[in-house]
């Protein structure tokens, strides 16, 4: 296929284009990316290097621009689209929910609308498990559970959500969206929690853990994650909604014990600060429906998947220090002091 990825220079995206250029010899892949702060040419350096002008291609373009999506779907004559585009930390949507809107709900639609006109094969919605809201002690999320976002970072993704809908049932296009639980491994930005956490631990600073440490999150390896997109971006069927889990619940607390175990640090390095606004409890997804129809489940474990996650940040020094960027830092110590 003839495939545009948005956001190929993300944490996500960057590790769906290893996936496809490590699994198939013939895709041609055009990454579409606004290099925002956590937009990173380097992820992709070496795939760069070997298929650039042949297999790959990029584009710096904001998928809010109609003309340019038009334009690239037309020139590279696209027949897929797998959208990870997205503004996608919590605390900065607190904090300026204007960038989610426009990136993650207009960005969508007018991504939706090219593709509508191009004629397009197949449309893949990289979305979130956020967008059911928070669960009680029990049960799990479904795709058919209600939509209940908590947060404007959840909430632009449900809208994008419902937008994929929209097409599908009024131009019965072929959108498909994908759900997923948190995401861990390599190339994830330092704003979020694992990488943040082990930057604090190595250098010996307070880790900072929001009210109890009890909030519940199910975790799954990227790898996990980028194989269940490709599967349903190949195998899917039009019109349906996926969720991807990683079948390892454990609560904000238990995971920073388990990464300061694995970096032979103290817990006395945790910091409990105020719980941030509309801080969902729980989160753990029930993929049946997806190993029903399209055979897949996560493969990769907690604790070898953040051990193998600590040793990649260890081998790649020169790529983290190059991705905690002054104005990153700041918004995080500035968060932080507020909490």
């Amino acid at each position: 296929m003839r495939i545009l990825v948005t956001g190929g220079c993300g944490f996500i995206g960057s590790n769906y284009l290893y996936h496809v250029f490590g699994t198939t010899n013939e895709d041609v892949v055009v990454n579409v990316d606004k290099l925002t702060y956590a937009g990173n040419p380097a992820n992709i350096a070496s795939l760069t290097e070997q298929y650039e002008g042949s297999r790959y291609f990029f584009e710096h373009a904001d998928i809010a621009d109609p003309e340019a999506m038009q334009r690239i779907l037309e020139t590279y004559d696209i027949e897929a689209v797998v959208n990870f585009a997205a503004e996608s930390h919590v605390d900065r949507s607190i904090d300026d929910p204007a960038p989610f809107v426009t990136t993650n709900v207009q960005g969508t639609q007018v991504l939706l609308e090219a593709s509508r006109r191009h004629g397009l094969k197949r449309f893949v919605h990289v979305s979130t498990d956020e967008v059911y809201g928070s669960l009680g002690p029990e049960g799990k999320f479904t795709e058919d559970t209600p939509l209940a976002p908590n947060s404007p970072y959840s909430a632009s993704k449900a809208a994008a959500d419902l937008l994929v809908r929209a097409y599908v049932m009024t131009y019965d296009f072929p959108g498909i969206v994908t759900r997923c639980s948190n995401n861990y491994g390599p190339y994830q930005f330092p704003e979020k929690l694992i990488p943040l956490m082990y930057l604090k631990a190595r250098a010996g600073e307070h880790l900072p853990v929001y009210g109890d440490g009890g909030n519940i999150r199910d975790w799954i390896h990227v790898a996990d994650h980028c194989r269940g997109v490709d599967t349903a971006l190949r195998h899917g069927r039009p019109g349906a909604i996926y969720n991807f889990g990683g079948d390892a619940e454990v609560s904000n607390l238990e995971l920073v014990k388990l990464l300061l175990r694995q970096l032979d640090r103290p817990e006395s390095l945790i910091r409990f600060v105020t719980d941030r606004p509309g801080h969902d409890r729980r989160y753990a997804m029930d993929y049946t429906r997806t190993h029903k129809e399209l055979g897949w489940q996560p493969q990769i474990n907690l604790e070898h998947g953040l051990q193998a996650t600590i040793d990649w940040y260890g081998q790649h020094d020169h790529w983290l220090s190059e991705v905690q960027s002054g104005a990153y830092r700041q918004f995080m110590d500035r968060w932080y002091e507020r909490r």
